[in-house]
């Protein structure tokens, strides 16, 4: 059946709407960052750059590392943008953009973050590396999916049960990665734990400049959460949309977090920028082995 042309949106030159890309334009390898002026810090390391373009703050460089062909995708903050750009994704390798029809033998992309987070642990230093186990949704969007099958209600309701969540706000979703990915970077350098992904940056994350939050103690609630041997270790706003949406798509998803401020003790690097170059360098790393 062809898909609407209302529902995929392409650009006069074929390409998918948001992203700007066409599939010859990716690789299966992709590693996603927020910020699009990080994209040129991992492609700088390249040996050669066949593909660059922009459109708002989707950037998309791809290129050889080490023999590997790999792109590297800006993705923006947020998981409405994490959205867009795997939904995007998905459609060029397994839609045939032409007929609008989705294929019958479907690609699996590998999906790598590199991201910066805030560590809820005392015990998980400033200028760690954490590998995020799971995400876990606090944010709603992946609601709008069927979410059954990749859902872990098990972990979900200790954690409603232990803060009190709200019956207002959305149910929280936890999703696994990939752990057939996930084994590529692990290391005894590396923590793991579970990232909660909020929907915002200030009240979603408990910050409080002007607005009263609707549970003041709910980030203490977070950090004391335990289930058996799973904890909660960072905050940020794309883990879970990413591992949701890929699941439900058959990508594999790992999430790599540059841990560049302790909210339990209150410290902040003091060189983040280093923390993130030294990610990108073990992730390359990691990725081409």
């Amino acid at each position: 059946m062809s898909i609407k042309k209302s529902e995929l949106i392409l650009n006069p030159d074929g390409s998918v709407y948001h992203l700007n890309l066409k599939p010859e334009n990716i690789a299966t390898d992709i590693i996603f960052v927020g910020d699009q002026d990080r994209v040129d810090k991992i492609t700088k390391l390249f040996e050669s750059v066949d593909f660059t373009t922009q459109k708002r703050e989707f950037k998309t460089t791809t290129g050889i590392y080490k023999g590997k062909r790999i792109s590297v995708i800006s993705t923006g903050i947020g998981p409405d943008n994490i959205d867009i750009v795997l939904n995007e994704l998905d459609a060029l390798v397994n839609i045939n953009l032409e007929t609008r029809a989705p294929k019958t033998d479907l690609t699996s992309l590998n999906i790598i973050r590199i991201g910066t987070s805030g560590s809820l642990q005392k015990d998980i230093p400033v200028d760690s590396f954490l590998l995020s186990s799971h995400g876990l949704d606090l944010n709603g969007m992946l609601h709008s999916y069927q979410i059954d099958v990749i859902s872990n209600s098990e972990i979900e309701n200790a954690f409603v049960k232990h803060t009190n969540w709200s019956a207002k706000k959305s149910h929280p979703i936890l999703v696994e990665n990939s752990q057939e990915l996930a084994r590529k970077f692990t290391s005894e350098n590396i923590y793991s734990g579970i990232t909660a992904t909020a929907g915002g940056f200030y009240g979603p994350q408990g910050r409080v400049l002007r607005l009263q939050l609707e549970d003041e103690n709910l980030n203490n609630k977070i950090d004391s959460f335990q289930h058996k041997k799973h904890r909660i270790t960072n905050l940020e706003m794309e883990t879970s949309a990413i591992y949701g949406l890929s699941k439900l798509l058959g990508h594999k998803a790992v999430s790599l977090n540059a841990i560049i401020a302790n909210r339990a003790n209150g410290t902040f690097s003091e060189n983040p920028k280093k923390v993130v170059e030294d990610l990108i360098k073990y992730t390359l790393k990691k990725l081409t082995i």
